[in-house]
């Protein structure tokens, strides 16, 4: 299960109601913040989620609307005397810039918090048991993007029918038969197969910033449970997303209905239309289309 808090949904301009980019992905207890602009630590106390167990960072891309909101988050867990060590994975460019504004501020290899750095290249990132997350190489102008895989493994669980029709008692035997092992029974062999059920339970979420391009990314989206990225213009501008490097809202609809995907969230939405434009023009080519707002909080 993956739990989202969208603390962020604008694109380099924030308004009112939007703040820049930052998502909040919660999962097995693991706190992982995905990008962080400007206000996201304010964002952060206004959702009621405040800042433990926060101990690391996904970043897209090293744009300023991503990242900027980093020494304010850091100044703060320092005040707070936070004693987790913060681990920031990007891309090699992203990483330098990030480096270079926290020496900036606090001088070279010094920060209020203690920090770790992982550069990113394609792959799996992360392995917490009951989740992996991996990422894939995105084009977005001349940075070192990536977006990112969440996958939980699905799971074969327990038939209690089968177990009480084979007479298994409650206790360790049944976790053997839970971890794929035969147990004996007075004078039977129990095997796995005849008590476990078909695989259920897995869940795929992938999670692309700002992109110009869908080419290349089919098979880290394909059957995800849900994609979220960016909208940032309609389709009668599509010549001014190229030159900007982002997607329409209708280019973002027929990625997900190409790949199978089951929701698709919009997000990194700008100033010059209505939710209910954007909202339109994908959901004719993709019904199952939300656009994401600040403080939305799903559970996938």
């Amino acid at each position: 299960m993956f739990a989202l808090t969208f603390l962020g949904t604008s694109a380099s301009v924030p308004s009112a109601e939007r703040n820049h980019p930052a998502l909040l992905v919660e999962a097995a207890g693991k706190r992982i913040l995905v990008d962080c602009g400007e206000g996201t630590q304010r964002q952060l106390l206004k959702s009621g989620l405040g800042f433990r167990r926060l101990d690391r960072m996904l970043l897209t891309h090293a744009h300023l609307d991503h990242v900027l909101g980093i020494p304010g988050l850091f100044s703060t867990l320092g005040l707070r005397q936070s004693a987790e060590v913060m681990t920031i994975h990007g891309g090699p460019g992203t990483l330098d810039i990030v480096i270079r504004m926290l020496a900036g501020l606090w001088g070279a290899g010094r920060a209020p918090i203690a920090v770790e750095f992982a550069a990113l290249s394609e792959g799996q990132v992360v392995d917490a048991g009951d989740f992996t997350i991996a990422c894939f190489p995105v084009r977005h102008r001349d940075t070192d993007s990536f977006g990112f895989v969440f996958q939980s493994p699905a799971r074969r669980r327990l038939r209690p029918d089968r177990l009480a029709a084979l007479g298994v008692p409650d206790g360790p035997v049944r976790g053997e038969l839970a971890a794929g092992r035969p147990v004996a029974i007075a004078d039977r062999i129990i095997d796995p197969e005849d008590v476990l059920g078909p695989p259920s339970g897995g869940r795929k979420l992938v999670v692309i910033g700002d992109t110009e391009t869908t080419e290349g990314l089919p098979h880290y989206v394909t059957d995800a449970d849900m994609l979220v990225i960016e909208a940032t213009f309609l389709d009668r501008d599509a010549a001014t997303a190229r030159d900007y490097g982002h997607l329409t809202a209708a280019e973002a609809a027929a990625f997900a209905a190409a790949n199978n995907v089951r929701q698709l969230m919009l997000t990194h939405m700008s100033g010059r239309y209505e939710d209910d434009e954007i909202l339109a023009e994908a959901s004719r080519i993709f019904p199952n289309t939300r656009i994401a707002a600040d403080f939305d909080h799903i559970v996938l």
